[in-house]
């Protein structure tokens, strides 16, 4: 395995090329890595792309919370193309030469799903919201009108103001080195390698993070102090569970995505590392979208119910 680097030695301080370091410091793991990931990325390819059928279908499943959960199944398969097919490329072929043109459009496509995700976790808490707390407006409220727009909205929200950070991003001189010691091209690495004064990026990074993560969340919990305090008046048990059912694999999931993505942009820039960098980051790009289908499948009796109906039909 060659790794070229450059520095800020060479006569040219125009970057050119990255090299993704990724997992090169686990040589004898090359085989078991590039395995294991094939193996999670085919299981997310196909966990997803199954709830995003059966959610269109089966006509009981024609509903605003369903048309959310096939946006974001959707999401996902987009979401972890982004990264997962580039690491299994490294890995197979031991190239981990990335140009700068297709780091930068990695970088803004993982920032302009990102941002969808959080937006449209947000808007599928707000669906939760309404049906338990204003039932009777549900059908008003969410429509098939508002619904499209709430999606559009979450998918188109963020790319401006991403493609706009990441051209500030690139717009950098980098002659510190080419190694980025990750397994994609996210803004931490990078920010490491240019040889010039980034607080000003750092800036724009937490205002943009503050933005698209810290408002959706906040959100979130607004939503969800409604949501608990309707369930916990409610006269029955019973009636309580079911309430509470409806939005739970929701509100695991939001608890997981956000919690990584919280530690990994808004920590401090002293307590940074890359092994911790890239954990997390596996956490929140492969591990979480992974088990999402898991976790609304098996705790969504409709989901389940319209599986067994389409394995059964093939």
């Amino acid at each position: 395995m060659q790794l070229e680097e450059r520095n800020a030695q060479d006569n040219d301080s125009t970057m050119m090329h990255f090299v993704l370091l990724g997992f090169s410091d686990l040589p004898n793991l090359q085989g078991l890595l590039s395995g294991v990931f094939t193996i999670m990325y085919l299981t997310i390819l196909i966990g997803n792309s199954l709830i995003f059928i059966i959610t269109r279908v089966d006509p009981t499943l024609h509903k605003p919370m369903y048309f959310f959960l096939a946006n974001f199944s959707s999401l996902e398969i987009c979401y972890v193309s982004v990264t997962l097919p580039r690491i299994l490329f490294n890995l197979w072929t031991q190239n981990r030469s990335i140009s700068l043109l297709d780091c930068a459009a990695q970088l803004c496509f993982f920032l302009i799903l990102g941002a969808t995700e959080c937006f449209l976790l947000a808007v599928m808490s707000y669906d939760c919201y309404v049906a338990i707390c204003n039932p009777l407006h549900y059908a008003l409220v969410m429509n098939p009108k508002r619904c499209a727009q709430l999606a559009a909205g979450s998918w188109l929200g963020g790319i401006p103001v991403q493609i706009g950070q990441t051209c500030q991003i690139f717009s950098l001189h980098f002659c510190n080195s080419n190694q980025i010691n990750h397994f994609f091209c996210d803004i931490p690495p990078i920010l490491q390698l240019a040889c010039e004064d980034t607080s000003a990026h750092e800036a724009s990074v937490y205002v943009v993070a503050m933005l698209f993560v810290a408002v959706p969340f906040m959100l979130i919990l607004a939503s969800y102090s409604k949501i608990i305090s309707t369930i916990l008046r409610l006269p029955t048990a019973k009636g309580r569970a079911k309430a509470f059912s409806t939005c739970s694999s929701h509100l695991l999931v939001v608890v997981l995505f956000f919690g990584t993505v919280t530690i990994t942009y808004l920590r401090p820039k002293s307590s940074h590392s890359a092994d911790n960098d890239k954990l997390l980051s596996l956490f929140y790009t492969v591990v979480i979208p992974m088990f999402n289908p898991l976790i609304y499948s098996l705790r969504n009796k409709d989901v389940i119910a319209s599986l067994k109906k389409l394995l059964l039909k093939m």
